[in-house]
């Protein structure tokens, strides 16, 4: 399976309809599944990462999983609180991760990855070495049912543009793969930033591209909704300039809302854009606290109305939920 799309969405719809019409049934550790060996995914716009399908509308668990990568975090709690049942599916021992992909990017051995890339790129723009590596041999020997599934993450400078290349030995289709290519692609937009250069293709190629049994009702319920175009729906690219002065604000606010339980809204940073994904962790804190009042407020102080149709449904449900 080898395709060209503009849009998460596009990939999940031709993703679910090979795999559930023409993929072998096998069964794994985890369960029965179809099976695509060798899939390609090329994603041309690499803005469009968010699904506007009602049974993939994944925002907060794929922001909050890419902030954990960020923060460099191994610990359950803060992905638990985007993602509540992310711990069904790892190894959890005192409270940690030990597979985390935060700790592999940027504190691996010693080794920030993500700088190291920055940094040879802009001595060696063709070079082809700009690799992270995610999954290490002693993986497969420490007798844990949780291995890497994403092996390499390669990026290729060329013609002032930065390609991404994600390499995966697995990828659950229906729970793994929308999350995944959200949060490749935010790194692959922070690393261009970083150079001074527009992301360009993502490329995210796939062993076993898989879906569960008992997931099938989730992609079937997409591929009945029909098309659904993120086009006119994608991020807004980030400023240009230094991206990393504005990550460690947006750490410190995930923090205050998560930890903290800031209930007042944070100041501004200086840029609409990362103001903008502040906004929205203050949503979810009142989403949580179920403090109508508080959620409403931040509703109609919004900068921007591309969340609108992930953040208006909680809101509402806030609201008939008030009026019980």
């Amino acid at each position: 399976m080898r395709f060209t799309v503009p849009t998460l969405d596009d990939a999940l719809l031709r993703c679910y309809e090979v795999i559930l019409s023409s993929g072998a049934s096998i069964g794994s550790t985890r369960g029965a599944n179809r099976e695509v060996v060798g899939a390609q995914i090329e994603l041309t716009n690499p803005f469009a990462r968010l699904s506007l399908s009602e049974s993939r509308s994944t925002l907060y668990s794929c922001l909050g999983e890419f902030l954990w990568y960020l923060a460099r975090s191994d610990d359950i709690g803060f992905i638990k609180y985007y993602a509540p049942k992310y711990a069904e599916f790892v190894d959890v021992i005192d409270g940690k991760v030990p597979e985390a992909y935060g700790p592999r990017l940027f504190a691996w051995h010693g080794v920030d990855q993500v700088t190291q890339v920055i940094e040879l790129l802009r001595e060696r723009s063709a070079s082809r070495q700009a690799v992270i590596q995610l999954f290490d041999r002693n993986d497969l020997s420490n007798g844990r049912r949780d291995v890497p599934c994403t092996c390499t993450l390669q990026f290729l400078l060329r013609e002032n543009r930065l390609d991404a290349i994600t390499m995966m030995r697995s990828n659950d289709a229906v729970r793994g793969l929308p999350h995944d290519l959200f949060a490749f692609t935010m790194l692959q937009e922070l690393i261009a930033r970083s150079l001074g250069v527009e992301p360009g293709i993502y490329r995210h190629w796939v062993g076993s591209l898989h879906i569960y049994e008992r997931d099938g009702v989730i992609a079937q319920a997409l591929i009945a909704e029909g098309w659904q175009s993120t086009i006119g729906t994608a991020m807004p690219p980030m400023p240009e300039g230094n991206p990393w002065q504005y990550i460690k604000q947006l750490l410190e606010a995930e923090y205050a809302f998560r930890v903290e339980g800031r209930a007042e809204p944070w100041r501004s940073t200086g840029s609409e854009y990362w103001d903008l994904l502040i906004w929205l962790l203050e949503c979810l804190r009142h989403f949580k606290s179920k403090d109508l009042h508080r959620a409403n407020a931040a509703w109609e102080r919004r900068i921007a109305n591309i969340f609108d149709p992930y953040i208006k449904p909680r809101l509402n449900s806030l609201q008939q939920a008030e009026v019980k």
